[in-house]
């Protein structure tokens, strides 16, 4: 193993966005994978962790090596320490969430496990939204004469509820909802003196990628709310802000989402009116 091979995830984290450039094609894969989705690479084999990320077992083992550690369970150290450190309280939990079998027939248990995952997503969105970050959106939003709003798919209804939440706290807005693939058209008068507000999470949706280009291009700057730094928001945005959702029985949480879209609606108002 290297001497400088991080010990702390963060540390990793930022080496991985560094390095990933120059990894070839399947281990730049496993980088956005772990990223993403820390919580598997703390709790599954490598076996299971391959499955999910696509790849086969030696490519995690090659992944590890040529980032500094001396195998996969060493590097794996790093994210069960990152749980220790972070979740003291929520490792188990989410270890039981994952091993669960739901079934529709006990809907207590279904609603134990949305549950479980609403609060695991809220305790993670503590520690990946820093402060500055949250800051520097606000003041992007707060001065904005038009704030345009794209999240489509799973993402959409963030973006209506922030249609909704900002115009009640007297703060212009326009809901870009591509119906009949008019996003393009929906966004034609941004310009520098607004800015764009989206919202997209892995699988990205190509729409609110190529909506947010269009904007930044037109010189609107763009606040992103994301799941990883390899994002292809974060590439465009002026900010972004990390959401990484808990999921159970196949459905991922938004509770950590909507909880900061309305931080932000709330801060934004506050910060127009002071």
């Amino acid at each position: 193993m290297q001497i400088d091979a991080p010990r702390d995830y963060d540390q990793l984290k930022a080496l991985l966005v560094a390095r990933r450039p120059d990894l070839p094609r399947r281990l730049q894969q496993v980088a956005e994978f772990a990223v993403s989705h820390p919580d598997e690479l703390a709790f599954g084999t490598a076996a299971s962790i391959a499955e999910l990320a696509q790849v086969q077992p030696s490519t995690l083992v090659r992944f590890a090596k040529a980032i500094g550690y001396s195998g996969f369970s060493d590097l794996q150290s790093v994210f069960r320490r990152r749980m220790r450190d972070r979740w003291p309280d929520y490792g188990e939990r989410l270890r039981s969430l994952h091993e669960a079998r739901p079934s529709a027939e006990d809907p207590a248990k279904l609603l134990f496990g949305f549950a479980e995952a609403a609060t695991a997503s809220i305790h993670r969105m503590r520690q990946t939204v820093a402060a500055r970050d949250l800051d520097a959106a606000v003041d992007i939003l707060a001065e904005a004469e038009t704030i345009y709003l794209v999240g489509l798919r799973r993402a959409f209804p963030v973006a209506a509820y922030l249609a909704y939440a900002l115009p009640k706290l007297g703060i212009r807005t326009s809901l870009i909802d591509n119906v009949a693939h008019m996003g393009a058209d929906q966004i034609a008068h941004a310009g520098p003196q607004d800015a764009l507000l989206a919202i997209s999470f892995s699988p990205y949706t190509q729409a609110t990628i190529d909506l947010a280009e269009a904007a930044a291009q037109r010189g609107a700057p763009v606040v992103a709310l994301t799941d990883s730094p390899f994002s292809p928001l974060a590439e465009i945005a002026s900010v972004w802000l990390e959401i990484v959702e808990a999921d159970f029985a196949a459905f991922r949480s938004m509770a950590a989402t909507l909880c900061l879209a309305m931080t932000l609606a709330v801060a934004v108002g506050e910060r127009r009116a002071g």
